[in-house]
């Protein structure tokens, strides 16, 4: 295929394997035209979950007192060989096959994430994946941005940018993955082109404490709170979550910012677990207070340094999180607005990022540039990404 990229309409996989460490979300996407004339539409959605073994190899490797740099490099083949196994599994029961793609693009897996250092590490080799897949691949996104100054994250904003403004209402899009970001986006009058200037940085921990909580409560048998139903059991210790929002220190930092496991890590999940059962907490309330303190990340940061400055009428949230009652239904009291999920912009909840992604690699593919300067501190805008070629 010729570079850049001059289809019209292309056929992609987008894949995302973010900081919950649950396994490879795969999108298979048609996507028009690009920029702020960008039409996608969903194919496949599949998510190829980790085994429990691998899962905990993936966190090991997350910190630096159980990583070894021969781990990292096993890994970053074994997930490479994950991740084109992952795009196979969305083409399955498609009128599509691998031939017929035009494109992968990946987010990787993240291991470590030092934005103030200007440093990341994402795996899952792209070659590996090309080689598999016969297709061009695209990855490694967050270091061209970091390049430039930025914080390499988020990234996601870009795309909420171009497909979901509105002319009527502001919104603010919520991801809740393992960790939890926003994008701010004013309305803006018909026929006016919207303004680049997007707020969206990381709120804090989204599911990443409280699917901790529920792994050490249920010695490995659950990994997350499904449908927030242990949380809806729980009792809230009021005094302990204004203690633990007290001590969170990224809280208190000024946006643009972005987090991961190098924050929220097990040993703080594993010290707040420790902390709820010295206070006499039942799993549940732990679980409860826990979810409380996601939720409050969240409110607190639209209340008290949003609201003032921009007119969000309606939020909307993707992700994991979206499918947490507890979450979703203190978001709407603490909030006092409509908080629903992407579904009613007739978009996958489950699929957003991965279809982000492929949209950020159609924007690469055609010399676009594909940063928010505005989110994550970058001097300037810049085309995101790494190339492998299939032979």
């Amino acid at each position: 295929m010729a570079l850049p990229l001059t289809k019209e309409k292309v056929l992609a996989v987008g894949l995302m394997s973010g900081t919950s460490v649950d396994g490879i979300d795969a999108a298979l996407v048609e996507i028009k035209g690009s920029g702020y004339s960008t039409e996608v539409q969903l194919v496949g959605f599949q998510t190829l979950q980790y085994e429990e073994e691998l899962k905990e190899r993936i966190l090991r490797i997350c910190h630096p007192e159980t990583s070894s740099v021969d781990e990292v490099c096993r890994l970053n083949v074994l997930l490479a060989e994950k991740m084109a196994e992952s795009v196979a599994y969305v083409l399955e029961g498609t009128p599509y096959h691998l031939k017929d793609l035009d494109f992968v693009s990946s987010h990787g897996q993240t291991i470590h994430h030092l934005p103030n250092e200007g440093a990341t590490l994402q795996i899952g080799e792209l070659a590996v994946i090309a080689e598999r897949t016969k297709a061009l691949t695209v990855g490694d996104f967050r270091p061209s941005d970091m390049a430039v100054g930025g914080q390499g994250a988020p990234l996601v904003p870009f795309v909420d940018d171009i497909l979901f403004r509105s002319e009527t209402n502001g919104r603010a899009l919520l991801n809740i993955g393992g960790m939890a970001n926003l994008t701010v986006l004013p309305a803006y009058s018909p026929g006016e082109q919207p303004s680049h200037e997007v707020l969206a940085f990381d709120t804090g921990p989204g599911n990443v404490l409280i699917d901790e909580m529920v792994r050490i409560g249920t010695n490995g048998a659950k990994d997350f709170d499904e449908s927030g139903e242990l949380a809806q059991k729980g009792q809230v210790d009021e005094a302990w979550l204004q203690k633990l929002i007290s001590e969170d220190a990224f809280l208190k930092l000024p946006y643009p910012k972005s987090t991961g496991r190098e924050f929220y890590h097990r040993n703080l999940a594993e010290k707040i677990w420790l902390e709820g059962r010295a206070r006499r907490l039942e799993f549940e309330d732990i679980v409860a207070t826990v979810t409380s303190f996601t939720v409050y990340s969240i409110t607190s940061t639209i209340q008290e340094q949003l609201d003032q400055q921009y007119d969000i009428k309606e939020v909307f949230v993707g992700g994991g999180g979206v499918h947490n009652r507890f979450i979703m239904d203190h978001l709407q009291k603490g909030l006092k607005r409509p908080v629903k999920s992407m579904e009613v912009l007739e978009f996958s909840s489950d699929a957003k990022e991965a279809i982000a992604f492929a949209i950020l690699g159609n924007e690469f593919l055609r010399q676009q540039t594909n940063n928010t300067p505005s989110a994550t501190g970058a001097t300037k805008a810049v085309s995101m990404g790494k190339l492998a070629l299939p032979f």
